[in-house]
């Protein structure tokens, strides 16, 4: 009987770590149907490497955004085809402009 406790801890806790997950995936698919203009941006590299990689993943050559560009998109503007890239610089200072509006508000 000892031998089956820790199976049946470690299934109880496998089901806790999934259905977490679960209820994310399934708020994150809900979520996603209600937006209607997507526009994802990726940090990406400026080495030709990456370069040929995002254009073999996306049909086509990356375009930079700073991070004026990405805050400044309305929910107006077209969608974008494929998705845009971000350097590592532009993403910080695309994530401190947001805690500073966080913070201010």
């Amino acid at each position: 009987m000892r031998a089956f406790t820790p199976l049946i801890g470690l299934a109880a806790l496998a089901a806790a770590a999934i259905l977490p997950a679960g209820l994310a995936s399934a708020a994150d698919n809900a979520q996603a149907t209600v937006r209607s203009n997507p526009r994802p941006v990726m940090i990406c590299g400026t080495d030709a490497a990456t370069r040929r990689a995002f254009a073999r993943e996306h049909g086509a050559a990356p375009i930079f955004v700073t991070a004026r560009e990405a805050l400044s998109v309305r929910a107006s503007d077209p969608a974008w085809s494929a998705p845009r890239c971000m350097t590592v610089r532009e993403h910080a200072r695309y994530r401190d402009a947001a805690t500073t509006f966080a913070a201010v508000r």
